[in-house]
């Protein structure tokens, strides 16, 4: 759509980061370039929102690998009041070696998820890491995954 590369989405999420009374949160950006580097930037942006409770993350078909999937599910843990997430990485080359679910099983007041995993050959093993990560979450209330 917009050519969004991994510069321009890391540079919105250092843009994020200032936005430290931010509570809620809303990024379309399907069908663009961003790799690691840039999933990885956002994330970092996003770290310093902790005041965020609900984050809706639309990043399907984009080029981004199981590295940078692990890395903006690492720092998304440091949004310590998130109780709502959504992240679509549907059509992405993640496989099975991400360990996004792994950052996501240190927010511990996540009460709704979704994640949209769809086309990105995550096979069985990436299957059984998220279901181990994901009954971590002790508060969770509601789950739709998208396989």
């Amino acid at each position: 759509y917009n050519q969004i590369g991994d510069q321009g989405i890391s540079n919105l999420g250092s843009g994020l980061a200032n936005c430290t009374n931010l509570s809620n949160l809303t990024l379309y950006l399907i069908s663009n370039q961003i790799g690691d580097q840039g999933a990885s930037g956002l994330g970092t942006g996003l770290a310093n929102c902790t005041n965020l409770s609900n984050l809706i993350l639309y990043l399907g078909i984009n080029q981004i690998h199981a590295i940078g999937a692990s890395c903006l599910g690492s720092t998304l843990a440091n949004c310590s009041n998130l109780s709502n997430l959504v992240i679509c990485l549907r059509t992405n080359f993640i496989g099975a070696n991400s360990r996004l679910g792994i950052g996501l099983s240190r927010c511990e007041n996540l009460i709704n998820l979704n994640l949209n995993f769809s086309k990105n050959k995550i096979k069985n093993e990436g299957a059984s890491i998220l279901g181990t990560c994901l009954e971590n979450i002790v508060n969770l209330e509601y789950l739709q995954l998208n396989l």
